[in-house]
């Protein structure tokens, strides 16, 4: 009996020291649970745009399509079942629900916290169906900057979504990191762009193994104080304005008033990054106009030739 006894116990060392803990653990890493989705990559007036003729918007008012959503991207903590969005778009409906579902875990229909960059209409005009025409949200956490704070406090009816608490403001500084948990932190940065009503800011968010910069709106790479090579070497992935192709889109504009770095410029910009760091780069925020919309486009094909990413709606990226 005591022979039986000696070989069971050897037996059930030998299969426990066959589990290699190490093994699942490092499985378990590869496998991140926390993650960016894109959620919109269009300007802020979307695509097709109001009134317009072009042959760009061929089509497009007779037949909706779902994957033309103003920008928008979404962190996925499935860590601690939850989820967060940046801006609050015209489309944050479809957005909401695309975000949500990707947190099995969780019945929320609404996330656990929204980031605004500034106070231009696709960018924070979706705070409107949280309020009491609509979902009429319960403390839904904004993240906004001083000046944000105040236009949305002192001006209706944004005042009025403050007032009955379907939204919390979180006031944010230029770059202090907010603790989202553990393992993920978020970092507003400020950036040059028309500030008529808030200050602009992009965000650094941080997870356990990878970061990511976005920038969805800046007015020139050279009109920054920070270089934007630099910050991208610092991370992994760098969401970036990406509005206008070149200048031909917006021959009826004084772009002046609406300045952004035009896509020929980045590829000047950014033509002497070693093939790694030219792939972080992800390029959104597509006025209608833009021919990187159309993936077979001969513009879209050329991002790819020269190493970089023409963002995509439900692409995902690990953190």
């Amino acid at each position: 009996m005591h022979k039986y006894y000696v070989l069971f116990l050897t037996l059930f060392f030998l299969s426990c020291s066959n589990k290699k803990p190490s093994e699942t653990t490092e499985s378990k890493q590869s496998l991140s649970n926390i993650s960016l989705v894109i959620l919109g990559t269009v300007q802020d007036a979307g695509s097709p745009q109001i009134g317009c003729k072009k042959t760009c918007c061929d089509g497009l008012f007779e037949t909706s399509n779902n994957d033309r959503q103003v920008i928008s991207l979404g962190l996925i903590d499935s860590e601690n079942q939850k989820t967060y969005m940046f801006e609050a778009t015209p489309n944050i409906g479809t957005q909401m629900k695309i975000l949500t579902k990707y947190e099995t875990e969780s019945d929320n229909e609404l996330a656990d916290g929204i980031f605004l960059t500034h106070a231009h209409i696709g960018h924070y005009t979706g705070l409107m169906y949280l309020g009491k025409e609509a979902m009429n949200a319960k403390n839904t956490p904004v993240y906004v900057m001083p000046r944000m704070k105040k236009f949305l406090t002192e001006n209706g009816p944004w005042n009025q979504l403050v007032e009955r608490k379907n939204i919390i403001l979180h006031e944010m500084e230029s770059e202090k990191p907010i603790s989202l948990s553990e393992s993920v932190e978020v970092t507003p940065i400020l950036v040059p762009h028309r500030d008529e009503y808030s200050e602009t800011v992009g965000y650094r968010i941080k997870g356990p193994n990878k970061s990511a910069l976005f920038i969805p709106d800046i007015d020139k790479w050279e009109k920054w104080d920070k270089d934007i090579i630099s910050e991208i070497e610092k991370v992994d992935y760098a969401f970036l304005d990406a509005a206008f192709y070149s200048g031909k889109e917006i021959n009826n504009r004084d772009i002046s008033e609406i300045p952004h770095p035009f896509v020929i410029e980045s590829f000047k910009k950014f033509k002497d990054l070693s093939e790694k760091e030219k792939n972080k780069i992800v390029f959104i925020h597509f006025n209608h106009t833009n021919p990187l919309l159309n993936s077979n486009s001969e513009e879209s094909l050329l991002v790819i030739e020269k190493g970089f990413k023409v963002g995509k709606m439900r692409d995902m990226f690990n953190l």
